[in-house]
């Protein structure tokens, strides 16, 4: 399983109980059992899944998860490799296809925020691959910039300067801008966003003001890759997502994001793991495996 910035944020938000909490989204695993209404998978099948946020999670030997958000396991990835991808790819996926309602024959720029973390990292590489957007990475550091080339920017910038370097590069402003870094930067979205662009955001800063989108009709959305098992909604579209994905993976189109595996499944590596997501310099996936 994997360790992303909703499980540190969790952890951070839980009051103290006497009923154990098992955290954990990101899983790759073998089934070992079905229910009897389940039409999908069987026992012994490969699979990965982002988990739900309202059940008990992956950090766990055995782990109880609704088919229809699971998806056959790549198979060309072992399952530490694969465990990195669910969680943040259903969320690069939905950003791009619906809320920006990207396709193949898309043209324009992409800014994305963060490029060198989970869900950028998976990002640039589905917008290069599956749309005609040209994309631009934010970065600063060497070893971050490095990692947004590899998986396919085709310009990097540095967020610490953001108005600035995004004009450079888009002086007309870019169409699509997606942010996991919201806060104190509303405004600058908004110069540096063209008229009837897009912003998706998946951080939620309290008294977000988003006003000063108006003049340019800039329209804000909001991704939430754990809205469709909260609300019961249209819950295939994961499974249906997650085996495209998979087939992504198995013709080289898409590459894991792993930059780092703790081989000890237990409250150890967890910690680790945690510490790691927490320093907010993390550049792909941390992975924790048996």
């Amino acid at each position: 399983m994997s360790v992303n910035p909703v499980d540190v944020k969790r952890r951070a938000s839980l009051e103290p109980s006497a009923a154990p909490v098992v955290f954990g989204y990101d899983a790759a695993g073998t089934v070992e059992a079905v229910g009897s209404a389940v039409t999908t998978f069987s026992a012994g099948d490969e699979v990965w899944y982002a988990g739900d946020i309202t059940r008990q999670g992956s950090n766990a030997e055995l782990q109880a998860v609704d088919e229809r958000i699971v998806g056959p396991k790549p198979k060309s990835l072992s399952f530490k490799d694969s465990a990195a991808l669910p969680l943040t790819t259903i969320t690069a996926w939905e950003t791009l296809f619906e809320r920006f309602g990207l396709t193949s024959d898309s043209r324009g720029d992409l800014l994305v925020l963060g490029a060198a973390g989970g869900v950028g990292s998976v990002m640039v590489q589905l917008a290069k691959a599956l749309t005609g957007v040209r994309v631009i990475a934010t970065a600063s550091r060497a070893d971050s910039q490095d990692w947004v080339r590899q998986m396919g920017a085709d310009v990097v910038i540095d967020h610490h300067d953001l108005r600035a370097q995004a004009l450079d590069v888009a002086p007309d402003g870019v169409d699509y801008l997606f942010s996991p870094h919201s806060k104190d930067n509303v405004e600058t979205f908004a110069e540096v966003v063209r008229p009837f662009g897009h912003i998706t955001a998946i951080d939620e800063p309290a008294g977000l003001d988003v006003l000063a989108l108006k003049a340019k009709s800039i329209a804000w959305h909001w991704e939430l890759m754990f809205t469709r098992p909260l609300f019961g909604y249209d819950l295939i579209a994961q499974q249906r997502l997650l085996t495209r994905t998979a087939e992504l993976v198995d013709t080289g189109t898409l590459h894991t994001t792993v930059t780092k595996s703790i081989p000890s499944f237990d409250a150890s590596g967890l910690t680790e793991a945690h510490r790691d997501v927490e320093t907010g310099r993390m550049v792909g996936k941390v992975v924790v495996h048996r």
